[in-house]
């Protein structure tokens, strides 16, 4: 017997000010609803197991308070916090100094991140290591190989090239249904893959140019 969902008590609210990060400009921020506009709400009864708990749910349209941007998102809430936003809040990341082909791969891995696609994440880091390799002439016969080469041609700490093996374990989890180094690829392996590729790049291309701008600001 097919189940269907019962919506109760459909009004419309005044609209709560939601935090989170604006999916396009990035900024954090308190939005806001829209003037004379309010929020679509409603009520479901409870899933068993639970019994006596019933779900509130309230949809709307929020602006991004950031002058610069003022774009719109989508968001439900549940109980009052933020439940899903469309379109979604992606991770933040610093693209100074990236090269334009890891740069492109690691916004798709944080798209794919944001869209809950984690596997197609993890796969886009594994390609980040590939494309970090092609780009440093790290050397080898394969992406474990090519990672231990960095070594010789970027300074970066042991942990973090620890790390990236790890992230390339977890990239071969995600290709390969026989791989079985991670039980399963979800929100806290991809978030926390997409952050490991952000420490690396960090260190590879963008500590220089932080040094090298203080530099700068030396009296002559």
């Amino acid at each position: 017997m097919n189940s269907h969902k019962i919506i109760m008590n459909v009004n419309a609210t005044p609209s709560a000010v939601v935090n989170l990060r604006c999916p396009h400009c990035h900024h954090v921020g308190a939005f806001h609803g829209l003037p004379n506009c309010n929020d679509l709400s409603w009520s479901e009864p409870p899933i068993p197991p639970v019994v006596n708990q019933i779900n509130h749910f309230a949809a709307g349209v929020r602006r991004c308070p950031n002058v610069e941007c003022h774009s719109l998102v989508q968001v439900v809430l549940q109980s009052g916090k933020l439940s899903e936003s469309f379109p979604p809040e992606v991770i933040d990341f610093d693209s100074t100094n990236l090269p334009t082909d890891i740069l492109t791969s690691l916004e798709e891995a944080i798209k794919a991140h944001a869209a809950g696609c984690f596997r197609a994440c993890a796969l886009m880091v594994r390609r980040v290591l590939e494309e970090l390799c092609d780009d440093k002439k790290a050397t080898g016969g394969d992406l474990k190989q090519r990672l231990a080469a960095l070594s010789t041609s970027v300074v970066v700490p042991k942990e973090l090239l620890d790390a990236a093996d790890e992230l390339r374990l977890l990239g071969n989890d995600a290709a390969h249904i026989s791989a079985k180094n991670y039980d399963d690829i979800g929100t806290e392996q991809a978030t926390l893959a997409i952050e490991l590729a952000k420490e690396l790049l960090k260190a590879v291309y963008q500590y220089a140019s932080l040094v090298d701008r203080l530099k700068a600001l030396k009296k002559p």
